[in-house]
C-alpha cells in the first residue's frame, strides 16, 4: 500500500460549505459536535463548542455579502479542534467587541479571532479538550 501524502498546511482536514443562511446553522453545530466526539471531547466540550461555533457562525453571517456560501474548515489535532467559519464580504466587517455573540464565543473557545481580506470575513476559533490537556498544548508539526 503506498505512504498518504504529507498534508499541506494550508489544506484543512475537513471543510464544508453552506448556503450563508441561519436555517443551516443545525448542520454546522452538528458537523462540529461530530468532529469534536472524534477527538474524545468531553460532553461538556462538545456542547461549549456547539454553542461558540454557533456563535460563529451569526457573527459570520451578520457580515455576509447577500446570496454568500458560508465555508467552513476544520483542522484536527489530538485534543484540539481549529473552526474557521468564512463567508463573502465586500464591506470591511465592524466587530463590537462587546455583542453578546462575541462575549459567548471568546469565553467558551480556547482562543478567538476575526480576520477581514480580500472580500472575505473569517471567524476563527480554537478549543482543546479538557480532557487531553497536554496533547492539546504539544505543538503539532503536520498542520
Amino acid at each position: 500500500m503506498p505512504e498518504p501524502a504529507p498534508r499541506s498546511s494550508a489544506r484543512a482536514d475537513v471543510e464544508l460549505r453552506l448556503p450563508a443562511d441561519s436555517a443551516y446553522a443545525s448542520v454546522l453545530r452538528t458537523t462540529t459536535a461530530g468532529l469534536a466526539a472524534r477527538l474524545d471531547f468531553t460532553i461538556d466540550d462538545i456542547e461549549d463548542l456547539r454553542i461558540a461555533v454557533g456563535e460563529a457562525n451569526a457573527l459570520a453571517l451578520e457580515n455576509a455579502d447577500d446570496d454568500s456560501d458560508l465555508e467552513c474548515a476544520f483542522r484536527l489535532a489530538p485534543g484540539r479542534l481549529v473552526v474557521e467559519v468564512t463567508v463573502s464580504a465586500a464591506q470591511e466587517p465592524e466587530l463590537d467587541l462587546d455583542s453578546f455573540a462575541w462575549q459567548v464565543l471568546s469565553t467558551l473557545a480556547t482562543a478567538a479571532e476575526t480576520t477581514s481580506r480580500d472580500g472575505h470575513f473569517t471567524v476563527s476559533m480554537t478549543m482543546t479538550s479538557s480532557a487531553h490537556p497536554l496533547e492539546a498544548a504539544a505543538p503539532d508539526d503536520s498542520h
